[in-house]
This record gives structure tokens, sequence and C-alpha cells, in this order.
């Protein structure tokens, strides 16, 4: 009988793995263009923006401008979760108006809501509240449809169980639907949060309004500048989408170790023995 992975194993592996593949890529790209076969006029070299960090911290204001951008994802995102969460129990709760909405929201997913940036200038004005508000939206879809998809896919014999114990209709959604809609939920949070990272810079971007996405719109200007382009600042202008990558590997690796937290240990110990008894048909099987 094979032995089991140790957590260690199971955890760590594929963020050791997902860090070498991000290392190896860059020094790939590194190996190209110092043997020319990557225009360096065009990329610059990644050891060149790592040593440009600290430079471009101090002189861009860079954690200022973090902040402001963290505190539109953050207020963002939570408002996608305390809006979305709602909306896609309610899908689920009465099926005519899933039938109705379900194909509506998944077409906002895909739409450019970011063209619609005028209008919401005019609304809420050149503000942070303007890019929060389109972040959410942007954000809602793909939440709401994993909350929908996360109870409509709780497995018939867990409902069952609920209504023998006779659980009211309070107690079935959160001790079954809900406990067991959790992991597609949060999914849906993963790619929620994604999407409202990419449309808070996007929106600073194009209203040059403080935070990450000035600062590319700021720098992108400043490579008008012959030096700026072709000197050791070169690398200047992707150093933000580098910090970039922080917060959405940060909400990668967190959130199933949020999901673990939230999940009930009966239900847990259930999804366990289920797995065991999956691998063992698995194995007989073969």
């Amino acid at each position: 009988m094979a032995r089991a992975a140790s957590p260690l194993m199971t955890r760590g592996l594929p963020i050791a793995v997902g860090a070498a593949s991000v290392i190896g890529v860059f020094g790939l790209l590194e190996a190209l263009l110092r043997l020319g076969v990557v225009n360096r006029y065009i990329v610059p070299l990644p050891s060149d923006v790592l040593l440009s960090l600290e430079r471009i911290i101090v002189e861009e204001n860079v954690l200022a401008r973090m902040r402001e951008t963290a505190y539109e994802v953050v207020m963002s995102g939570l408002f996608t979760i305390l809006v979305g969460v709602p909306i896609g129990a309610a899908l689920y709760r009465w099926r005519p108006l899933r039938r109705a909405l379900e194909d509506w929201v998944a077409a906002l997913a895909a739409a450019p809501l970011v063209l619609a940036f005028p209008l919401f200038l005019v609304m809420f004005g050149r503000s942070s509240t303007t890019v929060i508000v389109m972040s959410v939206i942007t954000g809602l879809a793909p939440i709401i449809l994993k909350t929908t998809e996360g109870f409509v896919a709780t497995r018939p014999v867990l409902i069952n169980v609920g209504k023998s114990l006779k659980m009211t209709d309070s107690q079935m959604f959160w001790k079954i639907l809900f406990p067991s809609a959790l992991p597609l939920i949060f999914t849906g949070i993963r790619l929620s949060w994604t999407f409202v990272l990419i449309s808070v810079v996007g929106i600073e971007f194009l209203i040059n309004l403080g935070g990450l996405g000035q600062l590319i719109n700021d720098l992108a200007i400043a490579v008008v500048d012959r030096i700026r382009l072709f000197g050791a600042t070169t690398g200047n202008k992707y150093l933000p989408p580098v910090i970039l990558s922080g917060p959405a590997d940060g909400l990668a690796v967190c959130a199933p170790s949020a999901h673990r937290l939230l999940t009930p240990p009966q239900l847990a110990a259930c999804r366990k023995v289920e797995e065991e008894q999956i691998g063992g048909a698995l194995c007989v099987a073969r």
C-alpha cells in the first residue's frame, strides 16, 4: 500500500515547482536577451528590472501608490463577495430566475465594461469611487456563477440526510448547502479578485488617477525620453506588473487555507472518506 504524501509535500511541492518555473522562464529570457535572440531595445533584461527596483520605489513613491491600489482592490473585492454570493444563492433558490438570468450573467463576464468608464466618470466623478464601482461590476460575474454552481452541485444524499433530520431551511443552508458549496465559492472569489485587480489598475491607467495604474501611465510617457528608453532605467516600466503579481499569488496561496478553515470538520471528514473509497475502487479496477 502506497504511503500517503506528507502535508508539507502536498502543499509545498506545487509552490516550489511554480517558483522554480518562474525563475527558469526569466533565466531563459535573460539568456536569450544576452545572446541577441530577443531584441534588448524592446524587452529589458530581467536583471535590469530587479536592479532598478530600489530606485523606482524611492523615486516614484511606489509604496503610497500600492496602498491606494490595495485599498481599491480590497474594497472592490469585499463588495463583490457581499453582493455576488447572495445573488448566486438567490439564483439557486429560484430556478426560473436562474434560467432567466444565468446567461446574462455569463455575458456580463465577457462584456468590455472598461469602455464604459466615461459614463461612470460622469456619474461618480474622477475619484476612487469610479474605480471601485466599475471593478465591482467587473468581478461580479465569476463569483455569481461559481456560487450558483456550488449550490447546484450539492449531492442529493446530503440534502436527503438533512430532510431526514427535519432541518429547517436555515439549518439546511448553513449546515449542508453552504459548506458543500464553499470550494466552488472560493474558486469564484479567486477568479473575481483577479478580474478586480486587473480592472482597478486598468481604470487607474485610463483616467490617470493615483495607484499603480497612474505609475504605469507616467512611466509610459517617460519612455519618450531616449535615455529612459534605452538606458539603465529601461526596466522601470516593467516593475508595476512584477509588483502586481504579489497580491495575485498571495490570494492563490491563502484562498485554499481559508476554505479549509471554514469547512466544518464533519464535512471534511466525509469528503476524505469518499476520496479514499474512490481511490480504493480505482486501485481494484486497475
